[in-house]
């Protein structure tokens, strides 16, 4: 079972376990759901260790809007390391991991089917220490946005 990293000790952590195939990922997590279940199952068979930069309170407000996160980080972080696929949560303050994939310096680096290679924040990075990117089919219907829109709307969805 995972644990919350603090962010000064991210960079001991990954020393520890690098070696081991440490996966990196990163989102807001912000009300999890199938979509990110998969997610991270998907990135865990790419290593033996994964590791999951999660956006903090400000940092989601900045890309999601005033009125997320839903969950606090706090809350977010003990859920995400709650689960089995995840051995350590690091909550980061910017709007990308960028410098956290730097400390980290993981061997794959992990993101949806909604991105490509190209647009993966720290790609080039990883890419340039000999590690890999890889995508995961993104699963269609799986949105916390979405999710927030059908609860504030009254119910699941319009077809039953």
């Amino acid at each position: 079972m995972g644990r919350v990293i603090p962010r000064g000790e991210a960079a001991r952590a990954a020393d520890v376990v690098r070696g081991m195939g440490l996966v990196f990922t990163n989102g807001c997590f912000d009300i999890l759901h199938g979509g990110h279940i998969y997610l991270l199952r998907q990135a865990k068979e790419e290593g033996g260790v994964l590791f999951v930069g999660l956006n903090s309170d400000q940092s989601t407000r900045r890309l999601k809007g005033s009125d997320r996160p839903v969950i606090p980080q706090e809350e977010r972080a003990e859920i995400l390391a709650a689960l089995d696929v995840v051995d350590g949560v690091i909550i980061f303050e910017e709007d990308t991991p960028l410098e956290l994939i730097k400390v980290l310096r993981p061997e794959v680096l992990v993101k949806g089917g909604d991105y490509t290679v190209e647009e993966v924040v720290g790609a080039g990075e990883v890419v340039s220490w000999g590690g890999r990117v890889v995508i995961v089919p993104y699963k269609e219907g799986y949105s916390s946005s979405d999710i927030i829109r059908r609860l504030i709307a009254g119910g699941r969805d319009n077809t039953g």
